[in-house]
């Protein structure tokens, strides 16, 4: 089914982060809702409060809504905004990596623990010192390594972070110009219990075909948000969101820190200007999550879907049913 339904109807979600726990297949996205902010580029009819956590037993059939897993009133560095979350297991803990706000109005990403993979989750006090931007993705290696990427220009100020410190003066630039490589998502090692980074915070390379990164003027390729990670053979799936273009795009690379090859698109623009994503494997097949705005029709109320993934005979990544 090339254009198939929301899985979820009763509320709208967006950016979708899929993982199989417990031989589940457990989705946590954000919660759009209602809002009479006015579309910008800033992001602000992006109004999200709180998660919800789906899961499945079956592709395809009944989807539980086990309600909100965590708050942004029960988060106490949080200013407003809960944008696109992820979650991770270790050691039989689960843990909910989500950005927002602090009072300052300075996007950072925080951590909550639960015991369950449904929630509820417990948020630590503070967010995760050292990171900023939106968009965290968590990534746990066959080592038990774990990694954090996150990063997202514009609205999600990555642009104001390239001395390393922020910049409020930045913002206004949105990306890179001129003769220079794009603006890189960022990478950092995870603690042993989840919590801080032990490692400083570096861009990750994403070059192109010639071998150098992609330069800033590639729109169509270049990162723009929405960091995701997967491994498949013994390789790094690095895939984003090219955002003002609404591509998909995937790289791949021989270790999860990078560097990392341009390999081509995942999916083509959706209706709604944002696209965020998610990479599973369940139960034998390999499915890709999404979002998009069929059901409302604004930009700003989504709605997950997803479409099963195939790869080809050199890896490479496609959609089992071609886009319609």
């Amino acid at each position: 089914m090339s254009n198939p339904k929301p899985i979820v109807d009763h509320l709208f979600t967006a950016d979708p982060s899929a993982h199989v726990f417990n031989g589940k297949l457990y989705v946590y996205p954000s919660h759009d809702r209602e809002t009479d902010i006015q579309d910008n580029d800033n992001g602000d009819q992006y109004d999200m409060n709180d998660y919800h956590v789906f899961s499945m037993d079956a592709v395809g059939g009944p989807v539980t809504d086990h309600g909100v897993a965590l708050k942004a009133d029960d988060v106490p560095w949080v200013g407003k905004q809960m944008w696109a979350p992820d979650a991770a297991e270790k050691d039989g803990k689960f843990y909910l990596f989500f950005p927002a706000r602090d009072k300052e109005g300075v996007f950072r990403v925080g951590v909550a623990v639960a015991d369950k993979p449904e929630g509820p989750f417990k948020p630590e006090p503070d967010y995760i010192q050292g990171s900023y931007s939106i968009d965290p993705a968590s990534f746990v290696d066959d080592d038990g390594q774990a990694y954090l990427y996150f990063g997202g220009i514009w609205g999600g100020q990555l642009q104001c972070w390239r001395s390393g410190k922020f910049d409020k003066a930045a913002y206004e630039t949105m990306e890179a110009t001129g003769d220079e490589p794009a603006l890189l998502p960022r990478v950092a090692k995870l603690s042993e219990d989840m919590k801080s980074l032990t490692s400083d915070v570096q861009g990750l390379v994403i070059n192109d075909d010639d071998g150098k990164p992609i330069h800033a003027s590639k729109h169509d390729r270049r990162f723009f948000e929405a960091a995701w990670v997967h491994k498949y053979k013994g390789k790094y799936y690095f895939s984003y969101s090219t955002g003002d273009t609404h591509f998909l795009a995937y790289a791949i690379g021989e270790s999860p820190m990078g560097p990392f090859t341009y390999a081509g698109r995942i999916l083509d623009p959706v209706q709604g200007w944002t696209t965020h994503h998610s990479i599973v494997e369940f139960k034998g097949k390999w499915y890709l999550f999404y979002h998009d705005t069929s059901l409302s029709g604004k930009n700003h109320l989504r709605s997950v879907k997803m479409r099963e993934l195939v790869y080809d005979s050199e890896d490479k990544l496609k959609l089992a049913e071609p886009q319609s």
